[in-house]
């Protein structure tokens, strides 16, 4: 799809930046540790132990958030339904070549990617996985309606950067694809993805920063569907929004991507919310940013 340069992250992971996108797959502080603090330390996968669940990564990218799935799931001996969306398969080809990543994991880990690269297929008595290539916006429909997910990762560039995969039209088919306390988790704290989120009637928290991260007021979102307070874990990843973080959902921040029938291009989604945000009364997100001392952002977390 484009030209990709390879990255070494501070933890000494490494990831890719995309010349296309003008951006890096993953935060420069770490490559795995971004994985693991912002999608698998979140799904609490001690809740599935010995049980099956079903999962769905959109924009697969290298792979790190379903291998580190996959690998805690060997561990605990879990039974996996996965589905995974990328437009590009230069990421994975990359991820298979570079020991230092497979190194990282179980080494069924590799068997799978190796599956997944040549047939788009794995299974074996724990795990069936299936990979669609493709726009994700169209692929997703190739998804039987039948099949609901417990856990929804949504990795994308950033809206900014990539906004065909944050839209109003694309997120209502994917919170669609949720089981009731199903999470969709992601590593945007983009205000127009939590009002738009909200919006559909998920309850939306934000993902706490780690102790690597204390600079950084959040990592990330977690969004549950059909949310019921008394059937949810404990879960030390995440929280409510703060009050700052609810502002930040009533300022032009907050105003949504659209792509009316899912095949806009990034430049045109991009005007259309520009427009409205120019006629909007919402209150600036610079004057949110004023009022809460806001300084220098992370590449990694987004808020327009």
């Amino acid at each position: 799809m484009s030209e990709l340069i390879e990255v070494l992250t501070k933890d000494g992971s490494y990831s890719l930046r995309s010349v296309f996108f003008q951006e890096n797959f993953h935060s420069l502080l770490g490559a795995l540790e971004e994985t693991k603090s912002k999608f698998t330390a979140t799904s609490d996968l001690q809740r599935f132990k010995g049980k099956s669940l079903s999962v769905l990564d959109i924009c697969f990218g290298l792979g790190y958030n379903s291998a580190s799935l996959l690998n805690e799931l060997i561990k605990q001996k879990s039974y996996l339904n996965l589905y995974a969306l990328e437009i590009d398969k230069k990421p994975l080809e990359y991820s298979l070549r570079n020991e230092s990543f497979l190194k990282l994991w179980d080494p069924k880990v590799k068997r799978i990617f190796k599956s997944l690269y040549c047939n788009d297929y794995f299974e074996d008595q724990f795990f069936k996985c299936s990979f669609l290539w493709g726009d994700a916006r169209k692929k997703i429909n190739i998804i039987p309606p039948s099949i609901k997910f417990d856990l929804i990762y949504l990795d994308g560039f950033s809206p900014q950067k990539c906004p065909q995969v944050w839209t109003i039209e694309f997120l209502s088919k994917v919170t669609e694809k949720l089981k009731p306390q199903g999470y969709l988790i992601t590593y945007s704290s983009s205000a127009a993805v939590r009002k738009t989120l909200r919006n559909f009637g998920l309850e939306i928290f934000t993902i706490k920063p780690s102790f690597n991260n204390k600079t950084l007021w959040s990592q990330g979102t977690v969004a549950i569907s059909k949310f019921h307070k008394n059937k949810l874990k404990a879960n030390f990843n995440f929280e409510k929004l703060s009050l700052m973080e609810e502002e930040h959902l009533l300022t032009k921040a907050s105003i949504p991507y659209r792509d009316k029938d899912l095949n806009l291009n990034k430049d045109d989604i991009i005007k259309k919310r520009l427009d409205e945000q120019l006629l909007s009364n919402l209150l600036s997100t610079n004057k949110w940013r004023e009022k809460w001392g806001m300084t220098k952002l992370s590449s990694r977390v987004r808020f327009k």
